[in-house]
Formats: structure tokens, sequence, C-alpha cells
């Protein structure tokens, strides 16, 4: 269920690089739709995120930013360093380590970042705004050390494959921490619900299959619960009713099939569980603003104005 919606999200992963800071330093991270990966392997130092919440990190900590939220690094207590934004960083980097900060107390930060294709996409607004996977006494918990040590290297040495090793390891290391986070989350969203048995089971069947005509009640059996019951249980774990998550998500795979393929609207309508053409327009009318069809044409206007040159 988690890698078929980071399919749907289409994860792309940018470049990593070393940065081997010294007391007292600060760097920004607010590049549009870049969402953040950092590992501490050295040294301690703080995060703060766009509410103003620090949150201290040491050696063996992962983070992951999500939702793409502004953020800073900055090294243990400082607050007065000037704020150096990433890309300005990035420009004075040697190979994949970048050196900067004032000569004070070393740090250590192996930074990624990651893109999703589909930044309108409604599951974005289920993934926590930070994952933090602490480490212990300085160490990375033990899945993540095998993360580290292939990223450092792809990152350093660079050379042909390593931006291919980097994309599928931060692929398979941002669903490995989202797991964990879903193994411990507290708030409601679609990942809190993998871990629910029963809102699990209608949550793989309906992403398994949009096409399929549900309702609440087949949804309910799918679940092994009655109708009120699911109904409750589903909202208080996800946080939206089953009805609205599945429109949702069908009008999601709506815009990207007509976006991205030549299907007829017949065909799409079938594909996310409308009985006609008329019905899947009605609904995405409705959700969009605009036709099906209107849709379609607006978002391949650019593509074709560029393929002609």
């Amino acid at each position: 269920m988690l890698s078929s919606v980071l399919r749907e999200l289409k994860f792309e992963a940018a470049a990593y690089r070393l940065l081997a800071l010294t007391a007292p330093w600060r760097v920004g991270f607010g590049q549009r739709g870049v969402r953040g990966i950092h590992i501490v392997l050295d040294g301690r130092c703080d995060l703060m995120v766009a509410d103003g919440t620090v949150v201290p990190l040491q050696a063996g900590d992962l983070v992951v930013l999500p939702r793409a939220d502004p953020h800073e690094l900055r090294s243990a207590g400082e607050r007065r360093a000037r704020l150096v934004p990433s890309a300005e960083l990035d420009a004075s980097r040697q190979g994949g380590r970048i050196r900067a900060g004032g000569g004070g107390e070393a740090t250590s930060v192996l930074c990624g970042a990651f893109l999703f294709g589909e930044p309108g996409h409604p599951a974005l607004g289920g993934l926590p705004r930070l994952v933090h996977v602490a480490g212990d006494s300085g160490r990375a918990p033990g899945w993540l050390a095998a993360y580290i040590e292939v990223l450092s290297d792809a990152a350093l040495e660079g050379g042909p494959g390593s931006e291919l090793v980097m994309a599928r390891l931060s692929d398979a290391l941002v669903a490995r921490a989202l797991r964990f986070h879903a193994e411990h989350a507290a708030d409601p969203g679609w990942l809190r619900g993998l871990h629910d048995p029963y809102v699990a089971r209608a949550l793989a069947a309906l992403h398994d299959d949009l096409g399929h005509p549900w309702t609440l009640n087949s949804l309910a059996r799918t679940a092994g619960l009655s109708r009120s019951a699911f109904a409750a249980r589903f909202t208080a774990v996800v946080g939206e009713p089953p009805m609205r998550y599945l429109h949702d998500r069908r009008m999601q795979r709506a815009t990207t099939i007509l976006r991205d393929e030549r299907a007829t609207l017949e065909r799409v309508a079938a594909r996310v569980g409308y009985g006609s053409q008329a019905a899947l327009s009605a609904a995405f009318k409705r959700h969009t603003g605009r036709a099906p069809g209107a849709y379609r044409r607006e978002a391949r206007r650019p593509a074709e104005l560029d393929t002609r040159g």
C-alpha cells in the first residue's frame, strides 16, 4: 500500500551533498517543492522548522521533511549566525563535499532532497511534516547504517551510475522512514491507517481497484466491520470520511490519466469508478471547476508548443 501510493506520487530523487560544518553556522532550505533528507553523521546540530519548533539532532539521527516545508539546520544553540541559503553553499562545493562555518565544534551532515512529480496529489496531505528517526548513543539504527554508507560514497565519489544509485536508495530510504513513522504515528492520516488492521484492508482494496463500484457498505464488508463502525473508525484514523477519501483519489487518478495518456473519456470513467462519461464529467467539473476535455487540452498545450519548438 505504501509503495503503491509513493508510485502514484511519482517519487524523484535529487543529489546528496556532505556538509562538513564548524560552529557557528546556519543553513536554510526553502526551495519550492524540494523535500529534505538530513542524516547527522558526526557531531550535533538543531533543526528549526517553519513554525519555530527546534528539534535537537545528534549523530545517527535521520530527519525527513515530506511536505517540502522551509527549514534550517544550525549549530547547536546557534541563533545569530548569518543564515546561508543551501543553494549558496552548493555553489562552493568541491565534488560532493561542502565546507563552511566559523571554525568551532564540527558537525557532518549528509543532506539530500527528493521531489514528487504529483505535487497536487491528495495523499500529500496525509504525510507527516517531519519524520525523525533517532539514533542510539551516536549510532544510526542498523537498517539506516547501510543506506548511509552507500549514499555517502555515491555523493562523494560521483561517477557513472551514482545518480541512479542515489535515486533508488532514496526511494527505499524514504519509504522505510515513512513506515517507521506510521508505526509510531498518533496524528490522523492514511499512513496511520496502514497500521489499523480494519482500515488498512479497506485502503489496500480501494487503491488496488479504484474502478470498482465501491460503496460505504462494500468497503465496510471488506474491512470486516459494520457500516457505522467502519465509517467512524476510518474517519478517526485517516482524518476524513471514507467516501470523500475515495472521491479525492479517483479525481487525482483521473487528472493523471487525462494529462499523461490518450484514453477516451469513457475509458477514463471506467478506470476511476464512474459508470459513464457523463458521470465522470459532472464529478470532475465539481471537483476541479473544469470539464475533463478542457483540462486535458490545457494540460497538454505546453508540451505541444515545446515539441514544435
